[in-house]
């Protein structure tokens, strides 16, 4: 069940990929608990290995439960496939690694995660890769900041911790001038909210652990292809358009057109890198989408509810979700995330670093992890945690000042919830 118009979404969410188990009739979709998978014979194993035949070799390549998550996440966000790997950072790194070559640059938001901001800060330097950090909402800066060794452009479309919203029609106008991918991370918005590549991204990533999964118990990450891109217009990308050594000089753009992006990331990025997501976690996730937009719609009508009351509280300076009508995101929220402008964001406490720090200490029903997207109700003080490893300056440009508690509001009842932020408020600003 992959052919998107024919069906809605809440039907798709529970159906597109999975079908009743061959074997046993079992509706749903098992654990595929084996780490290989036996051959028919040796020209079955042959084929495979060619990339002549689609099927199952070893599990840090494809498993079938797994193979039921990529197809239903690609589905859901209007890709040509997907590739599932172990985290949201993993999918990053699986997104980048066919564009990528020493000497290269991405050009990214400042309005990040931030460990992304480290990651794309720091850590990409060990490939030779350098990222240039950019005020999205300036899009002349971002021109400017592409250059003939640009490979591509990043952003999340509702960027953590703040809940900004990107202009990923404009964005993807610029990417679009300069051939080359935009890469949008979905993680906070979901499908149901936000579809990227109906805004012309070019690859979506997700950190699967958070909202599509919505119960706080496995990681994962996944790469969604739209299959639009030109892989072969010019020669920038030479790892998808020319001949791959690995596999007899077969060319992966010239070989599986739409579907080139997502072969290599199996048989090259997964085979490589090695950062597969295991087939109990993609269960888990599976289950976890059947639910997705029932949480999403409560996830949001509790989020415009509490960033109301917070907003007119005179303990919170004030309150960064595009949902409300004072927020400079307010209408693109319209265009970008029709749905809603999701659960998370922030809000900044009078007093200041001390007083976040006591806020915390003092809520209840609001759990203190560094996740968000659970069906629970979170909250983290970034400047202290996520965040602690960059500069002040990189803090606030990212949405993540030291006043600021970011909150990912989850389904529990929206009353409830307001109660303990204001018992929580009277011990932190006493």
């Amino acid at each position: 069940m992959t052919d998107g118009p024919k069906y809605g979404f809440d039907t798709l969410q529970i159906h597109a990929g999975a079908r009743p188990d061959p074997a046993t009739g079992a509706r749903q979709t098992p654990i595929y608990q084996s780490t290989a998978f036996v051959f028919r014979d040796a020209e079955h194993a042959a084929a495979l290995f060619n990339l002549q035949e689609v099927g199952y070799i070893y599990s840090r390549l494809t498993n079938p439960t797994v193979a039921v998550l990529q197809e239903r996440i690609a589905t859901l966000e209007g890709g040509a496939g997907a590739v599932c790997c172990s985290s949201g950072h993993a999918a990053q790194i699986m997104a980048l690694f066919p564009l990528m070559a020493p000497g290269l640059n991405v050009v990214v938001s400042t309005r990040l995660y931030g460990g992304t901001i480290t990651q794309f800060g720091q850590t990409i330097k060990r490939f030779g890769w350098e990222a240039t950090f950019v005020d999205f909402d300036d899009l002349d800066a971002v021109k400017a900041a592409i250059n003939d060794k640009t490979r591509a452009v990043f952003c999340e479309a509702i960027a953590n911790p703040g809940g900004y919203i990107t202009d990923l029609d404009a964005i993807s106008a610029i990417a679009d001038a300069a051939e080359i991918p935009l890469v949008v991370d979905n993680t906070s918005a979901t499908p149901y909210l936000c579809r990227p590549i109906e805004h012309g991204a070019t690859l979506v990533v997700h950190s699967t652990t958070k909202y599509l999964t919505g119960n706080g118990t496995v990681t994962g990450g996944c790469v969604v292809d739209s299959g639009t891109f030109d892989w072969s217009a010019n020669d920038k990308f030479p790892s998808l358009s020319q001949p791959e050594p690995a596999y007899h000089g077969l060319k992966f753009h010239e070989t599986f057109g739409p579907l080139a992006f997502t072969f290599h990331g199996i048989a090259i990025g997964l085979r490589d890198l090695g950062m597969t997501m295991n087939p109990q976690a993609a269960h888990y996730t599976l289950m976890g989408t059947e639910t997705l937009s029932l949480r999403m719609d409560r996830h949001v009508e509790n989020a415009v509810k509490i960033a109301e009351w917070l907003e007119k509280d005179d303990r919170v300076d004030y309150v960064t979700y595009a949902g409300l009508k004072s927020s400079p995101y307010f209408d693109r929220v319209k265009k970008i995330c029709p749905r809603g402008a999701g659960g998370l964001f922030t809000f900044a406490v009078k007093g200041g670093y001390d007083a976040c720090v006591k806020l915390v200490n003092a809520l209840e029903i609001f759990s203190h992890v560094a996740n968000l997207g659970d069906a629970r109700s979170l909250i983290i003080h970034s400047a202290s945690t996520t965040h602690r490893q960059l500069t002040t300056e990189q803090q606030r440009a990212a949405g993540a000042a030291p006043e600021v508690v970011r909150v990912s509001i989850g389904i529990e009842d929206a009353d409830d919830l307001i109660a303990d932020l204001d018992q929580a408020l009277s011990k932190a600003v006493s």
